[in-house]
């Protein structure tokens, strides 16, 4: 028999599991189609000109798979085994040859200078160290390599978004999948080592994470 330490030790828990996966639905039905359609855009004008050997961190449920052209050699790097087995069925469907491979970002088994490009979308806010992840990536380029990304970006200093970012950063990452909404992603990029690095910013429709870049750096 259970005792009260223990039953009121776990309702908290349970409190959170659901609170969590209400934020996760709140946040799907936030994701208006105009978002969609403006990151598919981007997306297939980022991924247009891929080639040769190309490995994505963590791909999830496949929603980069559809633009990826189909004479590419694509690794999955992919910590959730449970999805093994959709990406797999899905790259199948779409005529995509992909290696699906246990990992992530802190975790590359893969050789040194041996792919072509790199890509992350969405990913490197929640990683628990994003330099240990931006050196991973140049040590499996190739020289010359590149690495593509598109990801959500913390507020500029001094603005009020960034002062709500900075106050509900640590409930928003127990939430959200240890996703910090005030990473200075760009910063850590151009600190990281690449040769050069092009992006863009642009802003989406979603509320705390709206500010956004999209872009390529060279290794």
């Amino acid at each position: 028999m259970m005792s009260v330490n223990q039953i009121c030790g776990e309702l908290p828990n349970q409190f959170y599991v659901k609170l969590s996966k209400s934020f996760f639905a709140w946040m799907m039905a936030k994701r208006s189609s105009t978002y969609d359609q403006e990151l598919g855009d981007r997306k297939r004008s980022l991924f247009a000109n891929l080639q040769g050997k190309v490995l994505e961190i963590s791909p999830r449920d496949g929603s980069n798979l559809r633009y990826y052209p189909s004479n590419i050699d694509l690794i999955g790097m992919e910590p959730d085994i449970e999805m093994h087995s959709y990406l797999r069925k899905q790259a199948k469907e779409l005529g995509l040859n992909m290696d699906i491979r246990f990992g992530n970002g802190e975790w590359l088994d893969v050789e040194d200078n041996s792919i072509d490009t790199v890509v992350t979308t969405l990913l490197l806010c929640s990683v628990p160290n994003i330099n240990y992840t931006l050196q991973a990536i140049l040590r499996i380029l190739k020289p010359g390599g590149r690495f593509l990304f598109i990801e959500h970006i913390a507020a500029p200093q001094g603005t009020f978004l960034r002062k709500v970012q900075n106050t509900i950063s640590p409930v928003w990452k127990t939430l959200a999948d240890n996703c910090y909404p005030n990473r200075e992603i760009d910063i850590a990029l151009e600190k990281a080592g690449f040769s050069s690095i092009n992006y863009d910013r642009f802003e989406v429709g979603l509320p705390i994470v709206s500010p956004h870049i999209i872009g390529v750096a060279t290794k």
